[in-house]
């Protein structure tokens, strides 16, 4: 089987530079190009980064993107012009956006997960199974910690981990979404979920989801100590998306959860 072609879009980002170390590391791919939203005087791996542009794209089997929402609309403009599988971990769309992505991937494949860990996608699975069983009597709420230097918040993995409490309800997150605290040391429970966000330090990322009678607490939690666990997952979906058809994936259905 040959390798994979892929390219990394936002290359010099944090996830980026993770990607580019573990797609060197993992037998079956071979980066294709590299890009970024400014011009980058200097190669990276021996590749020249170039900005999102068809001929950036137009070789490549698969695009894994970790940047931000506005570079992944220009990416998946693109994508869709060359047919191009793309594998997205940028995080921070809204409501809006979402249905966007979604329109897109009728034309191309698409696997679209705001954490690429396998344990997270676990956890959310076992939200999804907890809210459920648990019913309207428990009160449920996410807390997340993350580095200072990311910027959205709740973090992506955290919306995931609300989407499994609201899935678990049979009910749209939107319309569970209550208060959004960032940096404080407690947060209450509500009749909708509330987050809270801790940005500090290098943080990797800790989650954890908690369901509360009055009577006694339930919490699901997971801990991330290294950033490679994202970039295998993202390969991982990579591989996995080479076999698909147009279609909006997830994580999900690369762990073949019912």
């Amino acid at each position: 089987m040959k390798n994979i072609n892929l390219t990394i879009t936002g290359c010099m980002g944090r996830m980026g530079q993770q990607l580019i170390k573990t797609a060197k590391k993992e037998k079956g791919f071979k980066i294709h190009s590299l890009t970024e939203y400014k011009i980058i005087n200097k190669k990276i791996s021996s590749i020249k980064p170039q900005l999102n542009t068809e001929e950036a794209f137009k070789k490549t089997d698969v695009i894994v993107d970790f940047t931000i929402p506005k570079c992944t609309f220009e990416v998946l403009k693109i994508a869709t012009k060359l047919k191009k599988r793309i594998v997205i971990g940028t995080t921070g769309f809204t409501e809006k956006e979402e249905k966007v992505i979604k329109s897109y991937s009728k034309k191309i494949p698409i696997l679209k997960a705001g954490n690429m860990s396998l344990g997270i996608n676990l956890l959310m699975y076992l939200t999804e199974i907890a809210s459920k069983s648990l019913g309207e009597k428990y009160l449920s709420k996410v807390f997340e910690v993350h580095h200072r230097h990311k910027k959205d918040y709740p973090s992506g993995t955290a919306l995931m981990l609300g989407d499994g409490i609201a899935v678990g309800k049979n009910k749209n997150l939107y319309n569970l979404i209550g208060k959004k605290f960032l940096n404080k040391k407690n947060f209450p429970y509500g009749n909708k979920i509330n987050f809270n966000s801790i940005r500090k330090g290098e943080i990797i990322g800790e989650h954890e989801v908690s369901f509360s009678s009055g009577k006694e607490v339930i919490k699901l939690n997971h801990e991330a100590f290294d950033r490679a666990l994202y970039s295998e997952g993202a390969l991982s979906a990579a591989s996995w998306l080479m076999r698909k058809k147009p279609g909006l994936y997830s994580m999900r259905d690369l762990m073949n959860f019912k």
